[in-house]
């Protein structure tokens, strides 16, 4: 059930926890569980209006919203009820990490991509990677050369490495196949960045094709 209107809320049971929903933050472009929370009627209410996940802290008996002390906040795209109306899982982008101890999600240690992350996450890890490369420009990094030499060169190399992916599923065995797949799609998530266009908006619209 998709959350959009403090209407909706009656239909969640409430009860259940005395007035309380667990709510689960799931990342919403690479799929990793971020961190787990309460929400109470206002809490999501504010979630909903402000665009700002917001929780019901029960230690301190008072709403907090992500990153009103930190800066690492959580900006929410949806929130769903499960099936029996009891809990709450909230998909959202979030901006620096999300737990306390410095780390992505709360099931991980620091710098670790952990078990709760699908395979997948990755790319958006790399992702991420180069647009801090991309701010940074640290010298002796490819990525940096990349990004200075420009569009056009970046968009060669993209042409270069699918020739040579081709060949490689043509004439190569799959090692070499695998690798130039790799190097195929780093390049392309460089022209992206260089173009100032996020991966998910490819995803986007291969999921509106496939739809």
């Amino acid at each position: 059930m998709l959350i959009t209107d403090p209407d909706q809320f009656d239909q969640l049971d409430w009860d259940k926890s005395g007035g309380l929903l667990p709510a689960i933050v799931q990342h919403a472009f690479d799929g990793r569980v971020l961190m787990q929370a309460y929400m109470n009627r206002e809490a999501l209410a504010r979630t909903l209006e402000s665009g700002r996940v917001t929780f019901w802290s029960r230690s301190r008996e008072q709403l907090w919203t992500k990153g009103e002390t930190s800066g690492n906040t959580l900006t929410q795209t949806a929130v769903h009820a499960d099936c029996d109306r009891d809990s709450l899982l909230v998909l959202a982008q979030p901006d620096g990490p999300t737990c306390h101890r410095g780390s992505d999600t709360c099931f991980d240690e620091a710098g670790d991509m952990g078990y709760c992350a699908p395979d997948l996450a990755f790319l958006a890890r790399l992702e991420n990677l180069i647009a801090q490369r991309d701010r940074e420009r640290p010298p002796g990094s490819y990525t940096t050369e990349l990004l200075e030499e420009g569009v056009r060169r970046i968009a060669q190399k993209v042409g270069e490495e699918g020739v040579e992916t081709a060949l490689a599923a043509a004439a190569g065995d799959d090692r070499e196949l695998a690798d130039e797949s790799a190097d195929l799609l780093y390049h392309l998530l460089v022209l992206l960045r260089a173009r100032g266009l996020p991966f998910a908006r490819i995803v986007s619209t291969l999921s509106d094709r496939h739809g």
